[in-house]
């Protein structure tokens, strides 16, 4: 498939319709604060919208309604002849559909795949809408404050993995010629998601997904920050104190867990980037 970058002035027909080809048949992944919007939107708690509407733990939204003509089974929120029936609340992969959005040296730039876009020919409605730049549909999608946290999370995720780096190196274990470490952190990226997530288990699930913040949840930065501070608590309660190699050990793979899948919720190439993190490992003294 050609993939096409793209930048705010280009020209093309951006606006989809509610209850198109967009409600089915896709992966959307969620972070944490859009598990809350979207929560906030169905007027339910976040975890029980995860626990009736998500997978592997919060990061993935189910796809298991009616299905359409191709055979392609819905988005759990949509409504048949409605459309998405928490619009207002919808993530930054459906506020971007059929964009995507790919970070490279701290700048965004917006792609799609193929010649042309997919909303042309499974949308008929599209060919009869004003054509927008990229910026003016992404103002007109409010898709703002869910890049903001977007970036915010690819922070909080390379924080996590640097828990899981200084339990392995700077607490004697790599010096210690010890080498299961890395060899587990391969395995991690390599992992299905419904295994990586019985691996973290359900109290650093809770902690990754569904996070204690009774203040400023508006605010996606202030929403993650506030996470950020959790979760290294967190580590610090649990972590603080290990006096075995074996326990140190399990603990960086915890970490390592959790920070890749976080980078699977934030549509990150997990393999990808766990292999560079076992390669900066290595560049430090650990041995596979």
């Amino acid at each position: 498939m050609q993939t096409t970058k793209l930048n705010t002035q280009s020209i093309l027909p951006l606006t989809c319709s509610r209850s198109g080809t967009c409600c089915f048949g896709k992966t959307v992944m969620l972070n944490p604060w859009e598990l809350l919007r979207f929560s906030k939107e169905k007027k339910i708690t976040s975890r029980e919208f995860r626990d009736l509407y998500c997978d592997f733990g919060g990061i993935q939204l189910r796809f298991n309604g009616k299905p359409d003509k191709k055979g392609q089974n819905a988005c759990s929120q949509y409504i048949d002849s409605i459309g998405c029936s928490v619009h207002l609340g919808r993530p930054l992969a459906c506020r971007l559909y059929p964009l995507g959005r790919q970070i490279q040296f701290n700048k965004a730039h917006y792609i799609y795949e193929g010649d042309t876009f997919p909303c042309l020919t499974d949308c008929s409605e599209v060919l009869e809408l004003p054509k927008l730049s990229v910026g003016e549909y992404l103002k007109g999608q409010k898709a703002g404050p869910f890049e903001k946290a977007q970036d915010e999370y690819l922070i909080i995720m390379q924080n996590i993995a640097d828990i899981a780096f200084e339990l392995l190196l700077d607490s004697g274990l790599a010096a210690s010629g010890e080498t299961k470490t890395l060899t587990v952190w391969r395995e991690i990226g390599n992992e299905f998601p419904e295994l990586l997530a019985k691996r973290i288990g359900e109290e650093w699930l809770d902690c990754l997904m569904l996070p204690v913040i009774n203040e400023d949840t508006e605010n996606p930065i202030t929403f993650a920050q506030k996470h950020n501070d959790l979760i290294l608590l967190k580590a610090q309660e649990e972590f603080g104190s290990l006096q075995t190699f074996q326990e140190l050990h399990e603990a960086s793979v915890i970490m390592m867990a959790v920070a890749l899948h976080l980078a699977r919720g934030l549509g990150a190439n997990k393999k990808e980037i766990s292999e560079h993190w076992i390669e900066t490992a290595k560049s430090h003294g650990a041995k596979e």
